[in-house]
């Protein structure tokens, strides 16, 4: 895989899909910006194996315009940073479209801010409420209102927008009810404008997919989190994913692949190159990869057509990757 592919711009990723040649066969993906960078990575190195006889399209729409494209059958695979919700699946059942739930990695939701900002070394996931819930919308804009010693200088919040599974997942962690948050800020489906305005701005602050925080390093702070009071403050990382002190921000990231698309060759044979070479594109794009047992697992329900979702239509906080090993080794 090119170093760092993903940082392809969605227009770019249209242009792609627009200049698919015509007699190629072409797997069709869309959704998540944060599952965006893996996927992008698999598609690179499949369709260089490939030699120009199957083309990868992947789009950027967020894990909630994916997924409505995926429920009307306008896509093969939809990338998502949550699990699909009751309302998609109801969505898929009523347009016929059935899928298999595959995990392919796990990311560490990263708190940013610009690195010149000299008074946060760390927030607490109260401190994160105060700023981010419904109730904070045109009275907390200052930095001083969420905590008596930081300066009295206005908050810039950049994060992600209302179709994004990233926005789902960050409002369920920090203020308890998935898609409950203020909406006086700079909203965004693509990681890239957050980036850009948290590194234009001493007194901003944003939150995003870890792959794009490891691949801005030098101009944005990740800033340890304390989940509750007692706690130390815990940063993001693969170590601190994997032994499930990272919380509530840890998450894990998949694909979901339409049934009867994986009888067709293209579809088939890329899903299979994902489930080889996941782990490994994983971690060349800073992701946490899972273990390879549960990369065969995903193998083996394709295999026996386990179809459904281990979620029940609920996007859960604090999910660990050996959790998430045994209720998928259930379906």
């Amino acid at each position: 895989m090119k170093k760092f592919a993903f940082k392809l711009t969605f227009a770019a990723v249209a242009l792609s899909a627009l200049a698919a040649p015509s007699f190629a066969q072409v797997v069709k993906i869309d959704g998540s910006s944060t599952v965006f960078p893996p996927t992008e990575g698999v598609a690179e190195d499949f369709q260089k194996l490939k030699k120009g006889a199957m083309k990868v399209t992947v789009g950027i729409s967020g894990t909630g315009g994916g997924f409505k494209k995926f429920c009307r059958n306008e896509t093969d695979i939809s990338n998502a940073s949550r699990p699909i919700l009751k309302a998609e699946m109801e969505a898929c059942k009523a347009a016929g479209v059935e899928y298999y739930e595959l995990p392919v990695g796990f990311d560490a939701l990263t708190v940013v801010v610009n690195p010149k900002n000299t008074f946060l070394s760390q927030l607490s996931v109260a401190e994160l409420k105060t700023m981010w819930e419904p109730a904070a919308q045109g009275k907390i804009t200052s930095w001083k209102q969420v905590n008596p010693a930081f300066p009295d200088a206005p908050i810039k919040l950049y994060g992600a927008g209302s179709d994004s599974g990233t926005f789902d997942y960050f409002t369920e962690a920090i203020n308890g009810k998935a898609k409950a948050s203020r909406g006086d800020y700079a909203a965004t489906e693509d990681d890239h404008v957050t980036v850009k305005g948290v590194a234009g701005d001493v007194n901003a602050l944003g939150y995003l997919g870890y792959a794009y925080y490891a691949e801005n390093q030098k101009t944005l702070k990740a800033l340890p989190i304390v989940e509750k009071a007692g706690k130390a403050a815990v940063l993001p990382s693969e170590q601190n994913v994997i032994n499930g002190t990272y919380q509530p921000l840890a998450r894990p990231i998949f694909i979901y692949v339409n049934t009867k698309a994986m009888e067709r060759p293209e579809v088939k044979e890329f899903v299979a190159f994902y489930m080889k070479e996941g782990s490994r594109i994983m971690k060349e794009v800073k992701y946490v990869p899972l273990p390879a047992s549960a990369y065969k697992n995903n193998e083996e329900h394709l295999a026996k057509g386990k179809k459904g979702t281990v979620f029940g239509g609920i996007a859960e906080v604090g999910v660990t990757i050996e959790e998430l090993q045994r209720r998928e080794a259930k379906l």
